[in-house]
């Protein structure tokens, strides 16, 4: 099977995506969905990581650009959870249609990572495990309390648009939408395997939330890199190695 470059079709959206192939040819593979965060794209370096591991232990990867991101239609200022949790379930659709599917992991990071965590729930029959990295699941918390990915706002009149201090604007929609998630109900729903991978270090979400999350869930496994930050900048070696410890795990030994 050949490694391509294409778009995943949401009505008239269209979803960036690459799906590549492990070396050893075979006719059937298990799949690994992996999805960046907040302002990323498929070809961050931990993106990267992500996707060469799972292919390290037999599974075919698909990244996916989400809704306003990468090389996907959209305006960034334009997308929120929900067109993303859309999306997520768009492509997870589109991957159980492929013949050469044996199971489907899903794979995100930060914001992609509570995305993980929202699709986890709605595909709980559908995925064999997830793997939320750095898992941003404090935006639906800091929306109601008003104080957002460093974005004051009244948490009660939310305006039509938020601005950051870094100059990127965001549509009220996402904060407003934000407000009514709550991963907490997700994490109850979903029974199959977790991996959570976080850097000790990471300023961006503080580690606790990977804590609390393991706590959690029923079957989960946590992975605390020393030192490390929001991306694994300075260890994505380690990122690697607990992903492939986990895909090769007794659970996944199926998928051989």
């Amino acid at each position: 099977m050949e490694n391509r470059e294409f778009y995943i079709m949401e009505d008239n959206l269209r979803l960036h995506a690459k799906l590549e192939f492990p070396e050893a040819e075979k006719k059937t593979y298990p799949l690994g969905i992996v999805i960046h965060g907040f302002t990323g794209n498929m070809e961050e370096p931990h993106i990267i990581t992500a996707a060469e591991a799972m292919r390290a232990c037999g599974y075919a990867s698909l990244r996916v650009e989400m809704y306003g991101h990468g090389g996907s239609d959209g305006e960034f200022r334009d997308h929120t959870l929900l067109r993303w949790l859309t999306n997520a379930l768009t492509v997870i659709r589109y991957a159980r249609g492929l013949d050469f599917v044996s199971g489907i992991v899903l794979c995100g990071h930060s914001q992609g990572g509570l995305l993980t965590m929202l699709a986890g729930a709605m595909e709980r029959d559908v995925l064999k495990a997830i793997i939320p990295l750095s898992p941003a699941w404090m935006i639906p918390e800091e929306a109601r309390r008003g104080n957002l990915l460093g974005c004051p706002f009244d948490p009660d009149h939310i305006p039509d648009e938020v601005t950051h201090p870094d100059g990127y604007s965001l549509s009220g929609e996402y904060f407003r939408a934000a407000q009514f998630i709550h991963p907490e109900d997700s994490i109850s729903r979903f029974d199959g395997p977790v991996l959570l991978v976080h850097g000790s270090a990471d300023e961006t979400v503080p580690v606790e939330y990977s804590y609390r999350a393991a706590a959690m869930y029923r079957r989960a496994e946590l992975v605390i890199i020393p030192g490390d930050t929001h991306c694994y900048d300075r260890h994505l070696d380690l990122l690697s190695q607990a992903i492939r410890g986990f895909l090769s795990g007794p659970a996944f030994s199926d998928h051989s």
